[in-house]
């Protein structure tokens, strides 16, 4: 799989701060050092620091971080989001205001209009998350889940899914309500692949060395501890270090908390869908919201084995899988089904 994240700079002007009511605060920026006391921003609500850490999401490292109120009143979720700009950049997570409505950012732009340009930006709603065509809800019903995988293991839960999703609030959420499902049946297929529809929590073959010992955090858990688990089945230590620094949980000393917490067993997967390339060149996230189908998701989870005829009966069963859940969900599966 992959290799650790890079930690992205942030422009000077998301870190400009602002003042809202009574409180000065800055967006949340992945990897930025925030000292106790600090407040952001992050997805329409407010949280402060209450230890130091170095920009673990406030929606997952709950020790670090806990929601506030900027005007001193209860909860997070008020609407202070500047006006939208004509001709300044927006990176993808960005919210603005335009026309009296909110718009969020679901890729990078020069300010084209929120209304015009809706493969850029997408409906936001302020005290609820989640954009256009079904707000914060998930396009895949708990009872289609049901359907996706009816013999799938009780600790893979519709509801660890739907938790983990918050801290990843544009997948299935980005472009149209054909692409979001397109995207969440992509990922569902993927991990029915991986786990047998849902059914092993750990891999089978725990018996290979998935430490490079070349990374200078090494593998304290023990050189055979990272073998595949979760839904994307998560392996080698670099991956664990990586997904457990963006989570704010240390998986690289305890791996086994992605085969025995929901939540973060979801969040790995949903960690590697959305900001890893794998051996592909680009996420698997991208991939579907780019329209360069499903084959490339396929690449970039197990692209050096499986593609370029290098294990086809794998394939087609990723892609089997797909085409059932694009059935089920009502939509076409697109083109660049192979990789």
């Amino acid at each position: 799989m992959a290799a650790a994240l890079a930690v992205i700079t942030p422009s000077a002007s998301s870190q400009a701060e602002v003042s809202a009511q009574a409180c000065t605060f800055t967006d949340w920026v992945q990897g930025q050092w925030y000292t106790a006391g600090s407040i952001v921003r992050f997805e329409g609500a407010y949280y402060i620091a209450e230890h130091d850490n170095p920009g673990y999401s406030p929606t997952v490292s709950t020790w670090y971080w806990e929601p506030t109120n900027c005007d001193g009143g209860g909860g997070g979720g008020t609407c202070a989001y500047p006006d939208w700009v004509q001709g300044q950049w927006y990176t993808a997570g960005s919210i603005v205001r335009f026309e009296g409505a909110y718009y969020i950012a679901e890729h990078d732009n020069p300010g084209y209009s929120p209304t015009i340009s809706t493969w850029y930006w997408d409906p936001y709603n302020c005290n609820g998350g989640g954009g256009g065509g079904g707000g914060g809800s998930f396009v895949v019903s708990e009872a289609q889940f049901n359907q996706m995988f009816p013999s799938r293991n009780s600790f893979y839960t519709y509801s660890g899914l739907v938790e983990a999703m918050s801290a990843f609030p544009a997948f299935a959420k980005t472009g149209s309500d054909t692409v979001k499902k397109q995207e969440a049946a992509a990922f569902l297929a993927n991990a029915s692949h991986e786990t047998g529809g849902l059914v092993h929590i750990r891999e089978i073959n725990q018996g290979n060395d998935l430490c490079d010992e070349s990374r200078p955090y090494g593998c304290p858990a023990g050189t055979y501890a990272y073998y595949g688990r979760g839904p994307i089945q998560l392996s080698w230590n670099f991956n664990y270090k990586a997904a457990g620094d963006y989570l704010g949980i240390n998986l690289l000393v305890s791996p086994d908390q992605v085969a025995t917490d929901a939540a973060i067993s979801w969040k790995t997967a949903l960690w590697y869908w959305n900001t890893q390339t794998g051996p592909g060149t680009m996420t698997p996230h991208n991939a579907m919201v780019n329209g360069n189908g499903f084959g490339e998701t396929i690449r970039s989870i197990n692209g050096s084995l499986e593609c370029n005829g290098g294990n086809p009966a794998q394939v087609q069963s990723r892609v089997s899988k797909y085409q059932q859940f694009t059935g089920i969900l009502g939509v076409p599966t697109g083109a660049n089904l192979y990789c």
